[in-house]
């Protein structure tokens, strides 16, 4: 795997995980599993930046969104 798809990877999960966070807020439950979520997506996101150094800003994360969907796309 490379570092942009553990990125992006990182990233989708960490956004998909904020809807599960407010409904077991809202519904008084404890959200651990999307909080485990959160936790993996943070360790993704983290291994990404640690792999590449200085590859990573708010400027070139479109960038390395479309290259991923471009590599995935036959």
């Amino acid at each position: 795997m490379n570092s942009d798809l553990i990125m992006v990877v990182g990233i989708v999960l960490a956004v998909l995980s904020i809807p599960s966070i407010l409904s077991a807020v809202t519904d008084r439950r404890s959200p651990r599993v999307s909080a485990i979520t959160v936790l993996i997506a943070g360790g993704l996101i983290v291994y990404a930046l640690q792999k590449n150094p200085g590859r990573y800003s708010f400027e070139n994360l479109p960038d390395v969104f479309v290259s991923v969907v471009a590599d995935l796309l036959p």
